[in-house]
């Protein structure tokens, strides 16, 4: 029975429900929305500080000396994203609250940054490597789990009319803090190797503030029941849905956009390598990147938020692409310590554009109800793809060099460009939602 025949009283009832809901949201948005900025603030601090193309790289180079490695080392950090947000999602999809859930997901990713932490003061050798390649491994699974709980989070509580402002004042806020606290990180900590490891120390400053984060939110938010919940299924009845979901067009050509953006991430972990035979990498230059990577970052987000709760996020999600490659064409070309600079500038704000444009778009194709598994199935895609690309990356970086690598993340950028201006409605003006059944 559908909404349209079903009796005018279950129909009155639905409808009410749906005003109570939306009632709750106005009512606690304030409070919702100042713990989802304050956690946002402090959680985008500390794991800028492991994410962005610098640190975490240069750590395991330095470990290593292998480029190879350093293309081990952010696979595995993907690896563990590619069946948690699908296993997480058919586990809470059927719940009222996920919360709960979030928040023990959440302490277990703040677990493995400290993992990484201690290892740095006190291992050594061979175990330290292993035991900081596992713990990179286990964030990128609890990763990939909190991405789907929070993204699902904020679309409860969050109306569409906000989140373009809330995301971009929270990663304006924490990229402020972010981009000075990398400066100092690496002229400082990184520099002086404080508590005989530099790097273990600045991780466990990420692992502070993202707990601070956490706990902010837990005090905050009030989660609203929803109108409705999906009947409890098993992961592989739930799996047998995806091709329902790529049904839709313009969700399936989207899904492809954002598999060639994740796949230009083929790149990233070898920037600051490229940029090092240009400027040296010391601890200062390591400052300065990260610096110019987190600070455009930060400066671009209020661009790129109102931008797309303006006009919608299929707009900042070319501009994105097209500045992010014409950064990495800027690092490649011109040699000088400016340009450079300029280049990791630009890749920062074009990755901010990026991710702030997918995961609000994600939410706009189709049901309400389909949420949960539309994120866990973007999410399992980029995850796969990250695992499987820094991998290859760091393979092409030893045999090919870093340019041809470079190159093939442009490639990838353009088409993935093309495919959204030529393929890609923007969701907001679908009406109705357009699907083709194979």
């Amino acid at each position: 029975m559908t909404d349209a025949t079903a009796p005018a009283s279950a129909r009155l009832n639905l409808a009410q429900r749906e005003a109570e809901y939306e009632a709750f949201v106005a009512r606690h948005l304030h409070r919702n929305f100042a713990g989802h900025f304050i956690h946002g603030v402090l959680g985008l601090t500390g794991f800028r500080l492991l994410y962005a193309p610098t640190f975490m790289p240069s750590y395991i180079h330095r470990l290593t000396g292998s480029d190879a490695l350093v293309g081990l080392g952010t696979s595995l950090l993907q690896l563990g994203a590619i069946v948690s947000p699908i296993a997480s999602a058919a586990h809470f999809e059927h719940q009222p609250r996920i919360l709960p859930y979030a928040i023990r997901t959440g302490m277990l990713m703040r677990l493995s940054i400290l993992g990484m932490a201690l290892a740095g003061w006190f291992l050594t050798g061979r175990t330290l490597l292993v035991v900081t390649l596992a713990c990179l491994f286990l964030l990128g699974t609890f990763n990939g789990t909190q991405r789907v709980a929070f993204q699902m989070l904020m679309a409860k509580v969050i109306p569409l009319r906000r989140r373009g402002r809330l995301q971009a004042w929270r990663n304006v806020c924490g990229g402020l803090v972010a981009a000075g606290l990398s400066y100092l990180a690496g002229r400082y900590l990184i520099g002086g190797d404080v508590w005989g490891n530099g790097y273990a120390t600045t991780i466990f400053v990420s692992f502070v503030l993202t707990s601070l984060g956490l706990t902010v939110l837990r005090l905050f938010m009030v989660e609203p029941d929803p109108v409705s919940v999906r009947a409890p299924a098993t992961l592989r009845e739930r799996m047998r849905d995806f091709p329902l979901l790529l049904a839709d067009r313009d969700y399936r050509w989207f899904v492809i956009a954002e598999a060639l953006c994740v796949a230009a991430r083929i790149a990233s972990p070898f920037y600051v390598l490229y940029a090092g035979q240009q400027l040296g990498l010391s601890g200062v230059v390591i400052g300065e990147l990260s610096l110019c990577y987190l600070g455009a970052d930060t400066a671009s987000n209020l661009v790129w938020g109102y931008l797309g709760d303006r006009t919608g996020y299929r707009v900042t999600f070319m501009g994105a692409t097209a500045l992010w490659g014409a950064a990495i064409a800027l690092l490649l070309l011109v040699h000088q310590p400016w340009a450079v600079l300029l280049a990791f500038g630009g890749l920062g704000a074009g990755a901010a554009g990026y991710q702030m444009s997918q995961q609000t778009m994600v939410l706009e194709f189709g049901e309400r109800a389909d949420v949960a598994m539309r994120l866990a199935l973007s999410t399992t895609i980029e995850g796969t793809i990250s695992a499987i690309g820094p991998l290859l990356g760091g393979l092409v970086a030893t045999t090919l060099g870093y340019s041809v690598l470079m190159g093939a993340a442009c490639a990838f950028l353009l088409a993935s460009f093309v495919l959204i201006l030529v393929k890609v409605e923007e969701p907001r003006r679908r009406v109705p939602a357009r699907v083709e059944m194979a």
